[in-house]
């Protein structure tokens, strides 16, 4: 079975266009959505993604609406614990195809962090 695992220096999660992600008012309070807005960047990235590095600048310190965690996403989109891993899988699937393809590096390096016992 598969578990998910975040891939370092994939960024895919960092692309923030607000029009490939429908709903934002849904399941971001009003000072989370102004705050997701005001870190939108060229072509849609988040100014905060470091392109050279492929590494979030603030990730220590970055918004709960970009943390993969279980109080988060059940507060959030209302995602059960226990599907935590099934529903980041797939979020990060389509994230990543639809920003680089299904056989990309991204993806292959995705796949072979999530099957890795």
């Amino acid at each position: 079975m598969p578990t998910w695992s975040c891939v370092k220096q994939c960024g895919a999660c960092c692309h923030l266009d607000p029009a490939e992600r429908p709903g934002l008012e849904e399941y971001l309070l009003p000072e989370e959505l102004a705050l997701y807005l005001s870190m939108v960047g060229e072509g849609g990235w988040c100014i905060n993604f470091d392109h050279t590095t492929r590494e979030c600048r603030i990730y220590a310190h970055r918004p709960r609406f970009c943390r993969v965690e279980a109080e988060v996403f059940q507060d959030m989109y209302g995602v059960e614990p226990a599907d935590l891993n099934d529903f980041a899988i797939d979020c990060c699937w389509e994230h990543i195809e639809a920003l680089y393809g299904d056989c990309s590096l991204e993806m292959l390096r995705f796949e072979r962090e999530i099957w890795r016992e």
